[in-house]
């Protein structure tokens, strides 16, 4: 088996086995904890630009499914596990996550020491960083990895956002027939998402609680959006930095107001900007499936799925206007914010999951009785 390397730009070099494709690719190197749910974090469009390390040991051993794609092909730049199976065992499987990674031009390192490159993050902090399986020589990985673009003030979410607006009619689904599952709910909302790096089980999720889903590109203009006659605006999640979306958030502000608006993820960092707050790049980020979440206004503690590298600092909005929703146990970041007049609310982490638990579809029926007027 073939050797492959992850150079990171503080001149730290893991080597380890090749899989996946024979090539190279350069970006942020990450880290998610989740125990399941691998090829939903391939296929979220919110790693785009990213190395993700996953810190179960080991991965690929249930192959990969079409239904659980995030989005149409992989995401990730490349992928750092301890072991990478090469024995598929689920009868849901499709093809093997190798190939699958491998049909996407996509490398990764195995049999490495993940424990020591994930303490490395969290100790330093997230990293631009290099995996190849093609060039050999370390010190010129380095040089390379010292030379991309910082995420920080990097515009992801107009990349990989659609180029033309489409319809998603396709409700959530039990992936077994011993999962239980409330039936979809009859169609009554008219919403339009703004695509920033959409995950396709937020969309699953709005229809499942009754809405007609219109997606629309991240630069469509607030007007434009209106003239479709929305019931509420969805802003969706996505990668990269959301200070240089200055048109996004221009349009946001015009939305606020005209209808119901709610936001995950980027789209909760969006609206934060928006309403005049800032926002900072995080140490290591929160990337995971069980981060729990304070809600201050039910007293409950949710176990919550998590990936991003930005945050909203909460003493740049104004408590005359907003109102501090949710917070992150773990270090007490904003997880979630409403408009104390407007009908806008928003949180950062993902109640859609895929992966991570379901303790959070509650937000996906409040955005409802929002667009109701309750």
């Amino acid at each position: 088996m073939d050797s492959a390397i992850l150079a990171l730009e503080d001149g730290t070099v893991f080597e380890g086995r090749s899989f996946g494709a024979p090539a190279e690719r350069a970006g942020e190197v990450v880290f998610n904890t989740a125990l399941t749910g691998y090829q939903e974090i391939f296929t979220d469009p919110s790693y785009t630009g990213q190395i993700v390390v996953l810190t179960n040991p080991q991965i690929g051993n249930y192959g990969t499914a079409v239904a659980d794609n995030e989005a149409a092909k992989p995401a990730i730049q490349g992928l750092v596990v301890r072991e990478f199976s090469q024995v598929t065992s689920n009868w849901r499987s499709d093809v093997q996550a190798n190939d699958f990674l491998s049909r996407a031009g996509i490398p990764v390192v195995s049999d490495l020491d993940t424990r020591t490159l994930v303490r490395h993050l969290r100790s330093r902090g997230s990293m631009r960083g290099v995996l190849s399986s093609i060039e050999k020589n370390p010190a010129k990985l380095i040089a390379k990895a010292r030379a991309i673009p910082s995420m920080a003030g990097l515009d992801l979410a107009t990349r990989v956002s659609t180029p033309a607006a489409y319809q998603w009619s396709e409700p959530d689904a039990p992936c077994s027939p011993s999962e239980r599952m409330v039936t979809a709910a009859t169609p009554e909302f008219h919403v339009v998402a703004y695509d920033f790096g959409i995950k396709n089980n937020i969309l699953r999720r709005l229809v499942h609680v009754g809405c007609k889903v219109t997606v629309v590109p991240s630069l469509t203009s607030a007007e434009d959006v209106l003239a479709l006659k929305p019931t509420g605006v969805f802003l969706s999640n996505g990668p990269g930095d959301p200070e240089p979306l200055t048109t996004q958030i221009d349009n946001v502000r015009k939305l606020i107001g005209k209808t119901p608006i709610f936001g995950i993820c980027l789209g909760h960092q969006i609206l934060g900007l928006a309403l005049g707050g800032n926002t900072y790049k995080m140490k290591f980020g929160h990337r995971g499936a069980n981060h729990p979440v304070f809600n201050s206004i039910t007293r409950r503690v949710e176990i919550t799925s998590h990936n991003h590298g930005f945050a909203v600092d909460p003493d740049s909005l104004s408590t005359n206007d907003i109102e501090i929703t949710h917070l992150n146990l773990n270090d007490n970041t904003l997880e979630g914010f409403r408009h104390r007049r407007e009908p806008v609310f928003c949180v950062q982490y993902h109640p859609e999951a895929a992966p991570g638990p379901h303790d959070s579809h509650y937000l996906f029926d409040d955005f409802t009785k929002l667009m109701r007027g309750v």
